[in-house]
């Protein structure tokens, strides 16, 4: 039997799995691996309508599906330094966005959190219209004009000026400057169904596989170009040396303060349910 999971094409996913789904972790469950954009994992996560057992989700949803979903304590994304950007197409200040519309990549992303917190903090009067793009849309949309400014994530803090835009402002340094905290972004939720056990097993697979790569990165490097949308493979390095942490490897105290610090403030401005005080206890 394998477990079915779904996670991101994008080259810190595929360096994390990849022992794991190429069977080379020893005693892990087999894989039957799905590749999908955060914001269809975060909407399967949310509904409960896709057979997943393992969903790779951003933290912000978190609230939404903790009562079928266990988060396990590694192979996810938590950094310093790795936020979250706004572009324009002219340089400018925050209070340029007020009105203006913005493309996101999801409203249910850590970004969009982020985000949000940001521009209650910077933007007098917030932004006007908020649109959901893929995220390998939203450059060439700020670019073309379609809207005003875009939140990007992943690569894109690498190629960003590649389509001649600016960085208006890094969420991450928000985060970091306000809290001291890294910025969690994404994290591998399991079905609680599977029983404590299994999830055990789970969560020392993924911290297993993720050690492995580590131990020798070309073993893992034909996996993860195979799937980097034709990425430059200069960048995939950079995309993972910034996302594949020692938080991937476990979150530890410090990385579950950063992700109860991040919901508990976005549940305060009223964007999330509150966390009950057991919700990221992990068996």
């Amino acid at each position: 039997m394998k477990l079915k999971i779904a996670y991101s094409p994008c080259p810190n996913d595929t360096f994390v799995f990849d022992a794991w789904a190429h069977g080379r972790v020893p005693g892990a469950p087999r894989l039957d691996v799905t590749f999908a954009d955060i914001d269809l994992t975060n909407g399967w996560a949310e509904r409960g309508d896709a057979p997943y057992d393992v969903l790779k989700v951003s933290y912000a949803v978190l609230p939404w599906i903790l009562d079928e979903y266990a988060l396990l304590p590694c192979g996810g994304a938590l950094g310093r330094g790795c936020g979250p950007l706004v572009l324009t197409r002219e340089a400018g200040g925050p209070a340029d966005l007020a009105g203006k519309t913005v493309a996101v990549p999801s409203e249910r992303s850590t970004a969009y959190l982020l985000f949000r917190l940001w521009a209650a903090d910077s933007v007098p009067g917030g932004v006007g219209e908020v649109v959901v793009l893929p995220f390998h849309e939203i450059m060439p949309a700020v670019r073309d004009g379609k809207v005003d400014a875009g939140l990007v994530i992943h690569e894109a803090r690498f190629t960003y000026r590649n389509y001649g835009l600016h960085a208006l402002a890094d969420m991450g340094e928000h985060w970091e400057h306000t809290t001291g905290l890294p910025i969690p972004l994404g994290a591998i939720v399991a079905r609680r169904s599977l029983g404590d056990d299994t999830l055990r097993l789970l969560a020392e697979s993924a911290r297993a596989s993720v050690r492995m790569a580590w131990d020798d990165p070309s073993v893992s490097r034909p996996y993860v170009l195979e799937h980097a949308q034709e990425m430059d493979p200069k960048v995939a390095d950079q995309h993972i040396g910034l996302y594949v942490n020692e938080f991937t490897a476990d979150l530890g105290e410090t990385g579950y303060a950063a992700v109860r610090g991040l919901l508990t403030r976005a549940a305060a401005e009223g964007l999330v349910p509150p966390l009950g005080p057991d919700a990221l206890a992990f068996p």
